[in-house]
């Protein structure tokens, strides 16, 4: 690597920090306690009031149970885009799976294996998770969508994300260092022509590190530390401390590759959507915790997690994909993983 260290920022020295319904999600002979945990909780999702109204013809029999069209429009939903011919390829492919998994399921209970003690755990947890998330996406069913002026305002207030997007050639470096060690690691830093240098530097010293490389569009970066990553120049490296050492955040390159209000509003109206679905779920988390009697013990009564922590739980599950920022246009996704 040969781009010359312009500038090395050193960012806050603190640490980081049952009938016919059950068992038809996708799986394998391979772990019989997976298998009846799946099938117990795609049982659950039928009960939540997955199944109403749609159809239920029988797409396979294996041995006594069928496999519905149903299940297999279940699995097919999540491939959003396929063209008709690519979802009838797919929906026979899914079928095949649903017949080995249904002969696993059938084999497991003649083992009894939906009676060990661990399986029943795992349903059991299960459907706790299923039920957390019926919970999220119900609360956020209620959430209005946001108006054309407040998806320009996003726009407008997110210049690294729109107006001035850069896709960035970024090299990480995370570091094994004790705290009395920062200082000189610093000034070895500064004084380095490189991150090739420095490099060789630790390796004499005996420092262990470990170096990932990645082009990154603004979108694929964490949303709190894009505006930063932003201000740097190419050739800028930025510090940070970690819980086991320091970390290298170095900008080799970077090309400026704006997007358009029109081209970005359909992303930025679902981040803004999801975003308040996350805040209405964490409101309402807060309310019940208000009125629930709620009671630590043992290890756990001196010191209590913070509450939003345990809503942050649910709120991830909901939706944890949606939570990232607004995604890059397809054709520019496409150019960026030709550069990797």
């Amino acid at each position: 690597m040969k781009t010359t260290m312009q500038r090395v920022s050193f960012l806050g020295l603190t640490p980081a920090g049952s009938g016919n319904g059950r068992g038809r999600t996708l799986g394998t002979a391979a772990g019989w306690a997976a298998v009846a945990a799946l099938a117990a909780t795609a049982s659950l999702l039928s009960a939540c009031g997955g199944g109403k109204g749609e159809a239920t013809q029988t797409a396979a029999k294996v041995n006594k149970e069928e496999i519905t069209v149903h299940q297999i429009n279940q699995l097919l939903q999540r491939q959003p885009g396929l063209s008709e011919k690519q979802a009838d390829a797919l929906s026979r492919q899914l079928l095949e799976r649903l017949i080995d998994q249904e002969l696993s399921v059938q084999k497991a209970q003649d083992l009894k294996l939906d009676r060990d003690p661990r399986v029943v755990q795992q349903v059991e947890a299960a459907k706790r998770e299923i039920l957390a998330r019926a919970y999220a996406e119900r609360i956020g069913e209620s959430v209005s969508k946001p108006s054309a002026d407040e998806i320009a305002k996003f726009y407008d207030e997110k210049p690294a994300l729109f107006k001035e997007r850069r896709v960035y050639s970024l090299q990480e470096m995370s570091i094994e260092a004790a705290p009395d060690q920062f200082e000189g690691l610093r000034q070895r830093l500064q004084g380095s022509r490189n991150l090739s240098e420095f490099a060789d530097y630790l390796r004499g010293a005996g420092i262990r590190f470990n170096v990932n490389e990645a082009v990154r569009p603004a979108e694929q970066l964490p949303l709190n530390s894009l505006e930063t990553i932003a201000r740097m120049k190419d050739g800028d490296t930025a510090v940070q401390v970690t819980p086991n050492g320091l970390q290298l955040l170095h900008l080799a390159t970077s090309r400026l590759n704006p997007v358009d209000e029109v081209t970005a509003r359909p992303a930025v109206e679902a981040f803004l959507i999801n975003q308040r679905k996350a805040e209405a779920i964490q409101k309402d988390l807060k309310g019940l915790r208000e009125t629930g009697k709620i009671e630590y013990l043992g290890k756990f009564a001196s010191k209590p997690a913070p509450a939003a922590s345990a809503a942050a739980a649910v709120v991830q599950a909901a939706s944890a994909a949606s939570a990232a920022a607004p995604a890059a246009p397809a054709s520019d996704a496409a150019k960026n993983q030709g550069q990797k």
